[in-house]
């Protein structure tokens, strides 16, 4: 018996890194998946292949489970809304969605162009959007239904050269807090996870890639926790954001109110009273989840 038995899936940016691993996996238990991938570059573009799905698809087959692929773009409402027909004339249901797709586009924010900001917003937060409103109504009437979002701790923690991608993914996180307490009632859970992996995004990022970094940020350290979020098991887990990879897995603990006073009428007074304000509160994460220095 698998964790997904009887369960169909779809995993959104499943042909390569951290959705491939999660597809395969979701298969291993037993899901009925369709792999979605619109196979352009590490920047987006709209340049689909049906090869990098289709070839997740068929490795799924080959092991004895049930899978199609799907090369179109979640940019596109309408061809999110075509998923979900697919999975139902496919396999004649839709219970889970799994949604790591997404690109890059850094740069220093001084040099960052309009394009680089909106198609990075585009892909994450509209696309994010897009797989949750075009399966929403099927989850509510079956009143069952799990989404996996893919937030960053670029955007959780703060990565430099990235505020395109980081507020992007802040805004996932954001989105994931929100839509599952509206959700609730419906049976629907909406999660989110900031994975620690080296794909062909984040390879060139965080140092140098040894050995040791290499296995420990596997992707396959991440799909367990998009799989199992997916199950029965986890119908009380939702609004949480989960960290995976890297060597850990954790919960990651949001915004709360530190020192607080009651509210100023004069600016002049502002001085002294911030700096005290400063020096009891808690000082941003950096990248490690740690206070920093």
């Amino acid at each position: 018996m698998g964790l997904l038995d009887g369960k169909v899936v779809l995993v959104t940016g499943g042909g390569n890194g951290i959705g491939r691993d999660c597809a395969l996996i979701a298969a291993q238990q037993g899901a009925k998946v369709l792999v979605n991938d619109l196979g352009g570059g590490l920047a987006g573009g709209d340049e689909g292949s049906a090869g990098p799905a289709e070839s997740v698809a068929q490795e799924i087959r080959a092991a004895g489970g049930q899978a199609a692929s799907n090369s179109e773009s979640v940019t596109s409402l309408k061809a999110v809304e075509g998923m979900v027909e697919q999975a139902l004339d496919t396999f004649g249901g839709l219970h889970a969605v799994i949604n790591p797709a997404g690109i890059l586009r850094d740069g220093m924010f001084h040099k960052m162009t309009e394009a680089d900001w909106d198609k990075v917003i585009e892909v994450h937060v509209k696309g994010s959007f897009n797989v949750a409103r075009a399966t929403i109504e099927h989850f509510r009437n079956q009143e069952d239904g799990a989404y996996m979002f893919f937030t960053s701790t670029s955007g959780l923690l703060g990565n430099i050269g990235q505020t395109n991608y980081g507020a992007a993914k802040m805004g996932i996180a954001g989105f994931t807090i929100i839509a599952a307490r509206e959700l609730r009632r419906y049976g629907v859970t909406v999660n989110a996870i900031a994975p620690g992996a080296l794909t062909r995004l984040t390879e060139n990022l965080g140092g140098p890639v040894t050995e040791d970094r290499k296995e420990r940020s596997n992707p396959r350290w991440v799909a367990p926790i998009a799989v199992w979020l997916a199950s029965e098991e986890s119908r009380e887990v939702s609004g949480r954001v989960f960290e995976a990879g890297g060597g850990i897995l954790a919960i990651a603990e949001g915004w709360h109110r530190g020192p607080t006073l009651e509210q100023v009428a004069d600016p002049t007074t502002l001085g002294s009273i911030v700096k005290d304000m400063m020096a009891k509160a808690r000082k941003n994460a950096g990248m490690n989840g740690q206070d920093l220095d």
